[in-house]
């Protein structure tokens, strides 16, 4: 008479494949290791492009931008660099933004340390004065 195969998972089967798996394991260690090092350095430097893509920067600077306030910061320093095409027409409008800047800098590191209520208060100040700045910045380009 032909034995029925029983249907599902029992203690018996689990201590078998324990013991398979407690043989063969040791096995694939050597072999899986390395790609699942190559996996994880893959995934490790396609996040950084999708940060950097996200921040408007150059993969190479993403370590410069971390924390809560990397877009602002990465914003600011945006605009800084932008400002040296204003510098030549009106340098003590320029001069008075850079010192802005670095006020609105400030205040972005300064907020990294902050309770998120409070964080996210001085994160929507900088970036109201920042907008204003931008805008100034466009109009003295005669962009509109």
């Amino acid at each position: 008479m032909a034995r029925k195969a029983k249907a599902g998972f029992t203690p018996s089967r689990a201590k078998n494949l324990v013991g398979v798996a407690k043989v063969v394991a040791p096995a694939l260690i050597p072999v899986l290791a390395p790609v699942i090092a190559r996996g994880a350095g893959l995934l490790s430097e396609r996040y950084d492009r999708f940060r950097a893509r996200r921040l408007g920067i150059d993969v190479a600077d993403i370590g410069k931008y971390s924390g809560y306030g990397a877009r602002l910061h990465a914003r600011i320093v945006g605009f800084a660099e932008s400002l040296e095409a204003v510098r030549a027409a009106d340098s003590d409008w320029a001069s008075k933004t850079e010192a802005r800047l670095a006020q609105l800098l400030a205040a972005v590191r300064a907020a990294e340390r902050m309770p998120a209520a409070r964080r996210k208060a001085a994160h929507r100040a900088v970036s109201t004065d920042l907008e204003m700045l931008e805008q100034e910045l466009l109009r003295r380009l005669n962009v509109r």
